[in-house]
C-alpha cells in the first residue's frame, strides 16, 4: 500500500503522462530530436586547420624546428625484409686516388629530410609530361653549325674513338670535371661541406667528390673524374672557358636565379652542356622542387616545353648501353623515395635532368674499393669520407641506409653521368651535311 506522501508525486505523474500522449506534436519533436542526435552526435562539423610546418629549420640549423605538438612525425616507412635489388659491389686490386680527407670541422650544412609520403604524379601531370617519342639520331632542329659545335664543346670529355651505345662504354677512357653549381639564394652546399668564407669557399668533403672518386676507382682509373673543390657561379663567363660535361645543382630552398645566371646557362646547355638537379629534400612538393621545376623552365626559355617524364626503356636504363647493366630502374633514395627522373630536353636530348629521391646525402655516405662503408678517421677522429650526422641518424629517422642500398645510387650516378657525357656522340654525326 502507498502512503499518503507518495500519492500526490503519483497523480502528478499520471497527470503529466496523460497530457504528454494528448500533445503529438511536442511528442514528434522529442522523437525528431532524439533521432538528430542518434544520426549526427558522432560528426565533426569543423576540423581546426593547422598550418604546414616547413621543410627546414632556419639557417644554420641541421634539423627541423618547430612546435613537437604541431609538427608530429608520420610513421616511418617499413623497412624491406629484402633489398630493392641485391648487387655484389665490385672489387677492385688496387687505386691510385687518394683518400678524401675533411679540411674543414664545420657543421654540415645537412636538413633532416621530411618523411611525408611521397605524391604521386597525377593523371595530369602525366599527360603533360609524356615524353615524344624520338627516333635514334633525330637532330631535332639541329643545324650542322650547332652540332659541330657541340662537338667542339664536348671535344675531351672521353678519350679514343667509341660511341656510348653498347657495353663496349666498359672499355672506354673519360677524362673530365664536374663542378657544383653556387648560385643565387637558397643553399648550394647543402650536401657538401666548404671551408673559408666567402667568395674563397672551397669544396671539402660530401656529395659530388664522393661519387666521382667511386667511378674512379670502379673504373680501375679509366673514368679520371675530379671534382672542383672550388664552386662554380653560375653567373661567371668561366662556364664557356672550362667546358664542363654537367653542373650538379642541389639544395633545399626556395630560390630564383638572377638574369645572368638564366643567360649563362641557356647557353651553356644549347653549346652541349647539362645540369643534373637533385633535390635534397625528397619527395614533390618541396620548397626547392618547385623552384627549380619553375627557374629551369625559365632557364629553356621555350614556353612549349615541359618536364617529360623519362620513360623505363630510356638509355640511362638500357642495360646494352650503360656502366653497370644491373641498375634496371631509378633506385630508391633516402627514406624510399622513388619518384621517376624528369628531363627538359634541347635538340631532342636530356639538358636538364632532375631527381627527386635525394641522392645527394646518399652520396654523403662514403665508399672503399670494396663497395663497404669507408669509416676511415683522420688523425682527429673524423671520419674522411662519411657525413657523420647522417651515419649516426641511419636505421632511426634516415631510413635505407645499407650498403647495398646506397651502392646502387652509386652505379645509378655513374650510369647517368655517362650518359650526359656520349648523349650527342651519335647525333652530331646524324646531322646531315650541307
Amino acid at each position: 500500500m502507498n502512503s499518503p506522501a507518495t500519492l500526490p508525486t503519483q497523480n502528478s505523474i499520471k497527470k503529466f503522462l496523460k497530457g504528454l500522449s494528448k500533445s503529438r506534436f511536442f511528442t514528434i519533436s522529442i522523437l525528431l530530436h532524439v533521432l538528430a542526435i542518434l544520426i549526427f552526435g558522432g560528426t565533426v562539423l569543423f576540423n581546426v586547420y593547422v598550418e604546414p610546418g616547413d621543410f627546414e629549420g632556419e639557417p644554420g640549423g641541421n634539423f627541423v624546428q618547430g612546435d613537437a605538438s604541431v609538427r608530429t612525425p608520420q610513421a616511418l616507412p617499413p623497412i624491406p625484409t629484402t633489398p630493392t635489388q641485391t648487387i655484389t659491389a665490385p672489387t677492385q686490386t688496387s687505386t691510385s686516388l687518394q683518400a678524401i680527407t675533411t679540411m674543414s670541422q664545420s657543421t654540415t650544412n645537412f636538413v633532416l629530410p621530411t618523411l611525408a609520403p611521397a605524391i604521386a604524379p597525377t593523371a595530369k601531370d602525366l599527360a603533360t609530361s609524356a615524353p615524344t617519342p624520338v627516333s635514334p639520331g633525330a637532330s631535332q632542329g639541329m643545324t650542322r653549325e650547332i652540332a659541330q659545335g657541340i662537338a667542339g664543346f664536348s671535344q675531351g670529355w672521353s678519350k679514343g674513338q667509341g660511341t656510348g651505345s653498347g657495353l663496349g662504354i666498359r672499355k672506354r677512357e673519360f677524362q673530365f670535371t664536374a663542378y657544383l653549381a653556387k648560385y643565387t639564394g637558397g643553399n648550394w652546399n647543402s650536401t657538401v661541406r666548404t671551408s673559408g668564407a666567402e667568395p674563397n669557399q672551397k669544396i671539402t668533403f660530401g656529395s659530388l667528390p664522393n661519387l666521382l672518386y667511386v667511378m674512379q676507382f670502379w673504373s680501375r682509373d679509366k673514368i679520371k673524374a675530379t671534382p672542383d673543390p672550388v664552386p662554380l657561379r653560375l653567373d661567371s663567363d668561366q662556364i664557356f672557358s672550362i667546358k664542363p660535361p654537367f653542373i650538379f645543382f642541389t639544395g633545399t630552398r626556395d630560390f630564383k636565379l638572377s638574369d645572368k645566371e638564366i643567360e649563362n646557362l641557356r647557353k651553356y646547355l644549347r653549346l652541349g652542356g647539362a645540369l643534373w638537379g637533385d633535390s635534397t629534400v625528397p619527395g614533390r612538393r618541396s620548397r626547392f622542387d618547385i623552384a627549380f621545376r619553375r627557374e629551369m623552365k625559365r632557364v629553356v626559355g621555350d614556353v612549349d616545353k615541359d618536364w617529360e617524364l623519362i620513360p623505363p626503356d630510356h638509355a640511362i636504363y638500357d642495360q646494352r648501353r650503360v656502366y653497370f647493366p644491373e641498375i634496371r630502374t631509378t633506385p630508391p633514395g633516402i627514406n624510399y623515395y622513388q619518384e621517376p627522373v624528369y628531363a627538359l630536353k634541347v635538340f631532342g636530348e636530356i639538358a636538364i635532368l632532375y631527381t627527386a629521391n635525394d641522392y645527394g646525402d646518399m652520396w654523403q655516405f662514403g665508399l672503399n674499393k670494396d663497395g663497404k662503408f669507408d669509416t676511415r678517421k683522420d688523425v682527429n677522429g673524423n671520419y674522411v669520407a662519411m657525413n657523420q650526422s647522417l651515419y649516426d641518424l641511419r636505421n632511426t629517422y634516415i631510413r635505407n641506409i645499407s650498403e647495398d642500398s646506397v651502392v646502387n645510387t652509386y652505379k645509378f650516378g655513374v650510369n647517368v653521368i655517362l650518359h650526359l657525357i656520349t648523349r650527342w656522340e651519335d647525333k652530331v654525326r646524324s646531322v646531315p651535311k650541307l
